[in-house]
């Protein structure tokens, strides 16, 4: 199908263009989406009496994203996720998950302008796009963690293997000490029962 661009899409052409698509993605997104028009002789016309007008529309909506950009751009948001302990989710996060961490921290974000190049299934620092107008895009990173402690430490650079062989190494020790506790207790034992047995021996006559 031949259709004419309201707006910029990405991987497809600017505003104005003529271009053909498969027939499924013009009616079930393009069409429906205010993106383009059925590049009939009509609608060409209707476009060309109203291209200064969606022109200034545009502008003024770029000019809005912008500033969004200007704050939106490298932030980190955390989301809350069980897992297993080698960091493998019960499940994934969704673009829905994205656009509600970023609106809980004052960012107006829809899910719709959430790009995930796949599912997000692992703990750790994830970097996602935004898209917030077809010419306006930053990246943000996601922090999925178990507890707002374990997004702390991952905010700081530690990765979940990290921290695993921390409270591995950690759980060591306390055993290790553990055992030294035990080992002196018992030597201190033994050294008590030596010197009452040597002490009782002294004390009966020959």
């Amino acid at each position: 199908m031949q259709v004419i661009l309201l707006e910029r899409v990405a991987k497809l052409g600017q505003m104005g263009e003529v271009v053909n698509v498969k027939d499924g993605y013009a009616r079930n997104f393009l069409l429906p989406q205010g993106k383009a028009l059925r590049a009939s002789a009509a609608n060409i016309a209707r476009f060309e009496a109203d291209k200064a007008q969606l022109e200034a529309r545009n502008l003024e909506t770029k000019k809005e994203a912008e500033a969004l950009a200007a704050k939106l751009d490298g932030q980190q948001f955390v989301v809350i996720r069980s897992a297993s302990d080698s960091g493998a989710l019960y499940g994934s996060v969704t673009t829905r998950d994205v656009a509600d961490a970023a609106t809980a921290d004052g960012f107006s974000v829809d899910r719709k302008q959430v790009v995930l190049t796949g599912p997000i299934k692992d703990l750790g620092l994830h970097d996602v796009t935004v898209t917030l107008h077809p010419e306006v895009e930053v990246t943000v990173q996601v922090n999925v963690a178990r507890s707002a402690e374990e997004a702390e430490l991952q905010a700081s650079g530690k990765s979940i293997q990290q921290l695993a062989a921390e409270e591995e190494a950690a759980a060591e020790f306390e055993i290790s000490e553990l055992f030294d506790d035990i080992g002196s207790a018992a030597e201190d034992d033994f050294l008590a029962d030596v010197a009452e047995t040597q002490g009782s021996g002294e004390e009966q006559p020959r």
